[in-house]
């Protein structure tokens, strides 16, 4: 390739290379604009999390000027962090977004779905997540999930076909070869999609800090009331936490992930800024989730498990 073939980066003799987290970011332009074009009734969910939060700026960015072409939505477990939620409304009156709020609690008070004994609602997001997708049609549900999570995220393809029981088959998996998607599917059925599916948690960040994106304070180190339950710090609440053997501390701790409170615990931290996050998740070997997520603990298969049933 000659020098006049391509693009040269001004004040320099040398050619035009997009950095790792260009490159994503085009990789997520890219899925968003071909979902736009194949499907009729997409929608994001967004929970005020870092994945949802950087997924949100991706979409804003791939069509501007012109607003985002779908509506947000989140399944609300009624145990979420209230620095999230307020966060969560924020961002959605700041872009003049549409947000749809599916309700555990609704489910909960209608006798639909029963409290678990060990108080997390995290798995019971799947019913109002399907039935949701199932009435209003929606074709396509664009997820924050990434492949550095768990091993079954890793199964994913970019676009994940379900069948018209929002069932996830891990056989049913089509190939990706040279960015090219496939979002064929029969009436019913939907593809749920994963624009950050090739990001790793450091690649968040460090695009968090290129771009000087908010995110809720809960992911930068604070004091807070805390006690400790199977290997890990939750927040006491409504919940059903602590139990009487169980004792609160005030504690300096950040999140990495956020969920229900009932079973994402936080880690012992000192990271106030970027840069502090930055390097000590750049000198973690364990990740997110199985550092501070009970619920992927329940078993060996458990977040492939509800995956199966239509969870994310």
């Amino acid at each position: 390739m000659t020098m006049s073939a391509v693009t040269v980066k001004e004040g320099t003799d040398h050619p035009y290379v997009l950095s790792h987290l260009d490159a994503l970011e085009s990789e997520a332009v890219h899925i968003f604009r071909e979902v736009a074009g194949e499907f009729e009734r997409p929608v994001m969910l967004f929970s005020g999390g870092k994945d949802s939060i950087v997924m949100l700026h991706l979409a804003l960015k791939a069509f501007a000027p012109a607003p985002v072409p779908f509506t947000l939505l989140h399944v609300d477990t009624g145990h979420n962090f209230p620095e999230v939620i307020a966060y969560r409304d924020r961002v959605v009156a700041r872009h003049g977004l549409r947000l749809r709020v599916a309700s555990v609690q609704e489910y909960i008070d209608r006798g639909v779905l029963r409290e678990r004994p060990d108080g997390t609602r995290n798995p019971l997001q799947t019913v109002p997540l399907t039935e949701t997708i199932q009435e209003h049609r929606f074709d396509a549900v664009f997820g924050g999930g990434r492949r550095d999570e768990e091993k079954a995220r890793a199964k994913e393809r970019v676009f994940s076909l379900r069948d018209e029981f929002s069932q996830w088959d891990p056989r049913r998996q089509r190939p990706e070869l040279w960015q090219l998607y496939n979002g064929r599917h029969a009436p019913g059925e939907h593809v749920r999609v994963f624009p950050l599916s090739n990001w790793t948690e450091l690649d968040v960040w460090q695009y968090i800090q290129r771009e000087e994106i908010e995110l809720p304070d809960i992911y930068f180190a604070h004091e807070r009331e805390v006690f400790r339950r199977s290997g890990m710090w939750l927040t006491a609440g409504a919940w059903g936490g602590p139990k009487r053997s169980e004792t609160v501390e005030k504690r300096m701790i950040r999140y990495r992930t956020v969920g229900d409170m009932s079973c994402t615990g936080a880690v012992a931290s000192d990271a106030a800024t970027l840069d502090a996050v930055i390097a000590e998740i750049a000198a973690s070997r364990i990740t997110e989730r199985g550092a501070t997520r009970a619920d992927d603990k329940l078993s060996e298969a458990a977040m492939e498990d509800r995956k199966r049933e239509g969870y994310f």
